[in-house]
C-alpha cells in the first residue's frame, strides 16, 4: 500500500493531459479551471503535455529522470480517464508497466470508465498503481462505491474532497479500501466542511481498520457551530494538527 504520508507530502506531479469537463458536485469549483481562468485558457480543453514521457524520460547519463521507488501523483490537471484522453492513455499504462518499482496513484470521478480503458494485460490489476475514487456526496458513494468495489484493482483508496457532506461509507468498507482521505473544499467559493463530517468518517475508518488521512480543512471549516475562514496556506497545516491520521 502506498503511504498517505507519501500523499500528505511533497508529491512529484506526473500530468500527461491537461484539461478536464465538470462531471458532478466536487468540480463545481474546480482548481484546475480557476487556475487556468487567471490565465485566459479553457480548463475544458484537453490537451497532450510535453511531460507525457516523464516515467520513461533520461537524462544524459541513461539514467531514468525518475528514479526507482518514487511516487507520481498522476492527472492532478485532469482526470486519467477522461474520454478525450483514450487515444493516448494505453501508451501510459505501457510506461506504468515498464517501471514497475516507481508508484503510480490517479484519482477519478469517472470510476465507470475504468472497464473500457484497462490495458489488455491488466488482470487483477497492476500491483504499481493506486486508483483513488471521489466520492464528495452520499449520491455519489452509492453511484461510485459498488463499481469500485467490483473492478479489478489492486490498491483503492476513498477521496472524500471536497467533502461536501456527511457520508456514510460503512455499507462498502471492507479490505479492498486500503485508505480513507477526506478534506474540504479550497479558494474563494469554497463550500463549507463540516467537522463532524470528518470525524464521522475517521470513526467508520477506525471500525473497519481502515487508515485514515485528513488532508485538508479546506477554505470554510464549520467546527463546534463556528464558521472558519483557513487561509490555503494553513489548510493541510491545521488538518495534521488534528492528529486525526492513522
Amino acid at each position: 500500500m502506498v503511504s498517505f504520508l507519501t500523499y500528505n507530502g511533497g508529491m512529484d506531479a506526473y500530468n500527461p493531459w491537461h484539461g478536464c469537463h465538470k462531471v458532478s458536485e466536487g468540480c463545481l469549483h474546480c482548481y484546475v479551471y480557476r487556475m487556468d481562468g487567471r490565465h485566459g485558457k479553457d480548463a475544458s480543453h484537453i490537451t497532450k503535455t510535453s511531460a507525457f514521457n516523464l516515467p520513461i524520460k533520461r537524462d544524459r547519463y541513461g539514467q531514468y529522470s525518475i528514479p526507482d521507488h518514487s511516487t507520481l501523483y498522476t492527472c492532478f490537471t485532469s482526470d486519467f480517464l477522461v474520454e478525450e484522453a483514450d487515444a493516448w492513455r494505453n501508451d501510459v499504462w505501457a510506461m506504468m508497466r515498464a517501471r514497475p518499482m516507481v508508484q503510480f496513484i490517479f484519482f477519478t470521478k469517472r470510476i465507470d470508465r475504468l472497464e473500457v480503458c484497462l490495458p489488455a494485460d491488466w488482470g487483477e490489476g497492476y500491483p504499481n498503481v493506486t486508483i483513488g475514487c471521489t466520492m464528495e456526496n452520499q449520491k455519489r458513494v452509492d453511484e461510485r462505491c459498488p463499481l469500485f468495489l467490483r473492478l479489478p484493482i489492486k490498491t483503492r483508496w476513498i477521496i472524500a474532497e471536497p467533502l461536501l457532506g456527511p457520508l456514510d461509507l460503512t455499507p462498502y468498507l471492507d479490505d479492498r479500501i486500503a485508505l480513507i482521505v477526506a478534506g474540504g473544499e479550497s479558494g474563494p467559493e469554497a463550500r463549507e466542511c463540516d467537522y463532524a463530517w470528518v470525524l464521522a468518517l475517521k470513526a467508520q475508518a477506525d471500525q473497519k481498520q481502515i487508515p485514515f488521512h485528513y488532508h485538508q480543512t479546506g477554505a470554510k471549516l464549520r467546527k463546534d457551530g463556528k464558521l472558519y475562514a483557513i487561509p490555503r496556506k494553513l489548510q493541510a497545516v491545521q488538518a495534521k494538527k488534528a492528529s486525526l491520521d492513522t
